[in-house]
């Protein structure tokens, strides 16, 4: 049902100053990155240009400045095999309600070039594979929200894509079917033989499948990281009140080797190296006569990458 393994060793995604005008709007605005994750989170608030940018690679809008190239095949010149090679499952629901789901995932798999019997068979294969078997000869307009999305999923699944894009999958679900589609995504991308790019709003869901992320504010990047590297790195945020503000204590700390942010007067965020504990930190405050209100550790998540991109804060603490 899956395609082989990609082999080439360009990047699963390139953006190169890439700008998207839909009449006067800007709505993306010189977008430079390179992704070549297992899955790839493209995380961002509702108007962010997200789904914009999904639409952009498949060639539904064409870019105003810049370009992009998929597996190092440039947007301009290869749109059409690039295409080929994608799997997409929409935000919206795009199916035919009155024909059954093996029809329908069948006609998309004959859409994306297979031949009528090889898409009847992996259209069964698909949606066996969702979970939808048994409901497989059902009309696809009698299903459930949760049903709705995992015929979505097929379809994008049908032909074996190398890059499987997915626009916010969970949308609408229930907690039950939520985990179920995440399980799915996650199974796809372990296998190795699709990478995916998953659009969301939800740090959670992007957080559970994603490698690399993305982040996008108000059409340009906010951040990108490699949330792989943040895991095994591990470091230990935390942050500090003081019961008066302390310039000593905080050049202490420093000299400690902590990266020190300060939030707001006597409210410190920093980093902490590995040799450096918290029991380290009471005794430099007890050394200077510094009194601590509250003190928390924690490790760093999306959320806090997620928020510092927000704010328009990117470096530091």
């Amino acid at each position: 049902m899956i395609a082989n393994a990609p082999a080439t060793d360009a990047p699963v995604l390139e953006l190169d100053g890439l700008a998207v005008r839909l009449g006067r709007r800007i709505i993306l605005d010189s977008l430079s990155a390179s992704f070549s994750g297992r899955a790839i989170g493209l995380l961002g608030p509702n108007g962010a240009g997200k789904t914009t940018l999904l639409r952009t690679l498949l060639g539904f809008y064409p870019p105003a400045a810049g370009g992009a190239r998929v597996f190092g095949r440039d947007l301009a010149r290869d749109g059409k095999p690039i295409r080929a090679e994608i799997g997409y499952m929409p935000e919206s629901d795009a199916h035919i309600a009155n024909i059954t789901a093996v029809h329908f995932v069948r006609l998309m798999g004959e859409l994306s070039g297979l031949p009528t019997a090889a898409a009847l068979e992996r259209a069964h294969e698909a949606l066996f594979y969702v979970g939808l078997g048994e409901a497989r000869y059902r009309k696809v307009g009698t299903f459930s929200t949760g049903m709705k999305q995992m015929v979505k999923l097929a379809q994008a699944l049908v032909h074996g894509p190398r890059l499987l894009m997915l626009d916010e999958p969970t949308n609408g679900l229930d907690p039950p079917a939520r985990k179920r589609m995440l399980e799915l995504v996650r199974d796809l991308r372990d296998r190795g033989t699709s990478r995916i790019l998953l659009s969301s709003h939800l740090l959670g869901d992007v957080e559970s499948v994603c490698d690399e992320v993305l982040i996008l504010k108000a059409g340009r990047i906010a951040d990108s990281c490699d949330l792989e590297a943040e895991r095994q790195a591990n470091r230990s945020f935390v942050e500090v009140d003081l019961e008066a503000p302390s310039d000593e204590f905080e050049r202490a700390l420093a000299t400690l080797g902590c990266e020190v942010a300060s939030i707001e007067p006597g409210r410190l965020k920093l980093v902490m190296p590995d040799a450096v504990t918290v029991r380290d930190l009471w005794a430099a405050a007890a050394e200077l006569g510094v009194g601590i209100r509250r003190l928390d550790l924690k490790r760093d998540s999306l959320q806090d990458i997620f928020l510092r991109a927000m704010e328009g804060n990117h470096g530091g603490v």
